[in-house]
């Protein structure tokens, strides 16, 4: 479960700064590997991470720039913005 006490926009802010140039990439590879850094970093549970992860996608903080279900599209970038 999410706290109401996390900052949205300062988690993706630490999540942009960590992440290699260059990354994410993929819709389902791209959620994995910015998952297992909040789970690496952040000290989160793979649930709760997954669950900040869907959190900062659904409130446009992160937006996948392809489309998962087409496979010419399904290795496009992530756009990450602490300020959505």
């Amino acid at each position: 479960m999410i706290s109401e006490d996390t900052d949205l926009r300062q988690l993706t802010a630490d999540l942009k700064h960590m992440l290699p140039p260059g990354e994410p990439v993929g819709y389902l590879r791209g959620k994995a590997f910015m998952r297992d850094l909040l789970v690496n970093t952040k000290g989160f549970s793979q649930l709760e991470a997954e669950e900040l992860i869907d959190t900062l996608e659904l409130n446009g903080f992160l937006r996948f720039l392809g489309d998962p279900t087409e496979r010419s599209m399904a290795d496009a970038h992530w756009e990450i913005s602490p300020h959505a």
